[in-house]
């Protein structure tokens, strides 16, 4: 994936993945909330902060915590054995309420405060920024700490002074009036002013309260802008620019370009709504930028294809610059075909030479100076083919499952059912395939080694299947619990370390 330097070594060897930690750990039959199920997982770009949404709105921001424990004199830091890797912690930073639920008076609709997705922004001053989207507003969010602010002391001894009224009464102590300007009654001063008395000389001058800046602090997430209005479908996707100006939203039918400074305005720059609805065949299902080139974004659709976009071609981006599709196999259709061909999520590696795209049954590798087809394809679940029909009548088969690329591009990974997520090596050569749990011992059951496809010399070396099961059980030997899912799930950018979402807890492994 990297160069040659990689394949003449060989593959990597499998990782063995630990658990690292868990954040809403929940106990054995509790019931679980439906605004606490985790809906969105972000890394930034230095892998130190990570941001969860969940269903009820809110994001929720993790620091890490043990490479700011590494210090002392360059001594002792010279004497520390590098080669022991450190355990990977986060602690919680802070947490805020980005949607609230709304009503759409003119469609007669109720807008879910669920955020669907978390994108980070470039920091700036210590402050982080963040874009965090429901189904149709985006807000752009800063949260930086901030001093707190605190009164100081008069110069009234306080063992003396009862209250700040009894300079007040002294002072008013030879007037005759029955009221004081504050509204107050002097009779109240004169009672509590009996132990006062002045300082020999008296006092040379009073000093008045004064707001003085402690050195305790606090987060605060300030929402600095809004963008609103721009999409009459769900949003699906957001995804910065290289440029650190702008970034794009998609809904099924639209991408819009938006400045992240200008929040009244997009443009629209993909627009597949045909004239006639009737003639609608597929839907926008992700989009993402180029991680290095600002002109080059690439978005998938329902019907299995990636689309690979100019913006220096024209203003409305009707064409493409290249399309990712796999050949249809003769004779191979089904009901089911299109509904699981629909693909739910797609993530550029990050040099950009190669797409990650997941669908229902598969992730699929590829390089985009290559549109014949995908590089690699890997079976996710291939067990559960023959219950498709189940699944399409509880809805199973309409999940969004998401899916990521390690920061070196050597593995990429991706969720299932019965909280379980997948691991594949996808340089060449490569055989590592690890099914984990999403529990505390993510590999407490023995997992067998999964039966591959053929492979024959005629074909190309760099097209691999694997990942394949036995139809009957999942790749635990359990039957399959399509209540448990694992949906959301995000790689460190520089570490091998992936954080996923279980339901409402927050799983976090390293290798």
């Amino acid at each position: 994936m990297n160069g040659g330097d990689e394949v003449a070594a060989g593959p990597p060897q499998p990782l063995e993945w630990k658990f690292s930690q868990v954040f809403g750990e929940r106990s054995a039959g509790e019931e679980i909330q439906e605004v606490d199920i985790i809906s969105a997982i972000e890394f930034d770009k230095t892998g130190d902060h990570l941001a969860t949404g969940d269903r009820g709105g809110r994001v929720v921001l993790f620091e890490r915590t043990d490479s700011k424990d590494v210090g002392g004199s360059r001594r002792d830091l010279e004497g520390i054995d590098h080669t022991v890797s450190r355990h990977p912690e986060f602690r919680y930073k802070t947490e805020f309420q980005s949607h609230e639920p709304e009503f759409d008076y003119l469609k007669s609709l109720e807008i879910e405060e669920k955020i669907n997705k978390i994108r980070w922004c470039q920091t700036a001053n210590s402050a982080l920024f963040l874009l965090s989207t429901n189904d149709k507003t985006i807000k752009f969010w800063k949260v930086q700490e901030k001093k707190i602010k605190k009164l100081s002391e008069m110069n009234v001894d306080p063992s003396k002074a009862v209250s700040n009224g009894t300079i007040a009464s002294s002072s008013s102590s030879n007037s005759h009036r029955t009221c004081l300007e504050n509204g107050g009654s002097p009779e109240r001063y004169n009672s509590l002013s009996n132990d006062f008395s002045f300082p020999p000389g008296g006092i040379p001058s009073l000093r008045l309260p004064v707001v003085v800046t402690s050195h305790e602090t606090s987060l605060v997430a300030r929402c600095r802008r809004v963008y609103a209005h721009a999409h009459d479908y769900h949003i699906n996707s957001i995804s910065n620019n290289s440029d650190g100006e702008t970034f794009i939203s998609a809904d099924d039918l639209r991408i819009n370009l938006w400045n992240l400074e200008i929040s009244n305005q997009s443009f629209n720059i993909v627009d597949v709504k045909p004239a006639n609805m009737e003639d609608l065949t597929e839907v926008i299902t992700s989009a993402e930028f180029h991680p290095t080139h600002c002109n080059l974004l690439a978005y998938s659709s329902s019907k299995g294809c990636i689309r690979l976009i100019d913006l220096r071609q024209s203003a409305l981006l009707d064409s493409h610059a290249k399309i990712f599709e796999e050949p249809e196999h003769a004779g191979s259709k089904s009901f089911f075909t299109e509904i699981i061909a629909s693909i739910s999520d797609i993530k550029f590696g990050r040099d950009g030479r190669y797409i990650l795209s997941r669908d229902y049954m598969t992730l699929k590798l590829w390089d985009i100076n290559m549109d014949s087809g995908p590089v690699a394809t890997f079976q996710v679940h291939e067990y559960l083919r023959p219950k498709l029909c189940d699944l399409y009548e509880n809805d199973s088969i309409f999940d969004k499952f998401e899916c990521c690329l390690s920061g070196d591009g050597v593995r990429v990974a991706t969720g299932s059912y019965s909280n379980l997520f997948r691991v594949f090596g996808c340089v060449p050569g490569s055989t590592e395939t690890t099914t984990l749990e999403a529990s505390k011992n993510p590999m407490r059951k023995p997992v067998q080694t999964p039966s591959r496809s053929s492979r024959s010399l005629s074909t190309i070396t760099r097209v691999v299947r694997r990942g394949a099961e036995s139809p009957s059980v999942d790749a635990n030997g359990n039957s399959i619990d399509s209540t448990t899912k694992l949906l959301h799930l995000a790689w460190h950018p520089s570490e091998n370390s992936i954080a996923c979402a279980a339901a409402n807890s927050l799983y976090m492994y390293y290798a």
